[in-house]
């Protein structure tokens, strides 16, 4: 999978196409999904041109890696599921075609506000 600059969270990113924002900074942008799969259903995605997480992990910087930690964990405080103020959340990430990538950006799913149920069944 190669990064593809008309994808939708670059689109996204570029102010092209509209969406919920939940939290913004100099490493993420996060958003509702706009099909939610759980009562709370966010994306967060890095602000670099990565495909995925290995792709991250190998070429991102230390800041750019920490920036997005630090993000999920941010943009989880907002939402009110982080374990510290709420109940927990599950973050998952897709990487390729055996992991069912469907955008060639990387991005994490944040679901909460409910239990999530196992993981895989």
């Amino acid at each position: 999978m190669i990064y593809d600059n008309n994808n939708i969270f670059a689109k996204i990113l570029r102010k092209e196409i509209p969406c919920n924002k939940i939290y913004e900074d100099e490493f993420i942008f996060s958003f509702h999904d706009i099909n939610p799969q759980k009562k709370i259903h966010a994306l967060v995605i890095p602000k670099g041109k990565y495909v995925n997480l290995d792709d991250f992990s190998l070429n991102a910087s230390s800041k750019e890696m920490a920036g997005l930690l630090k993000g999920i964990n941010k943009v989880a405080k907002k939402l009110g599921i982080s374990s510290d103020i709420g109940k927990g959340y599950r973050t998952l990430t897709n990487i390729s075609d055996h992991g069912s990538q469907e955008v060639p950006h990387l991005h994490f799913h944040l679901f909460g506000g409910e239990n999530v149920g196992r993981m895989v069944e």
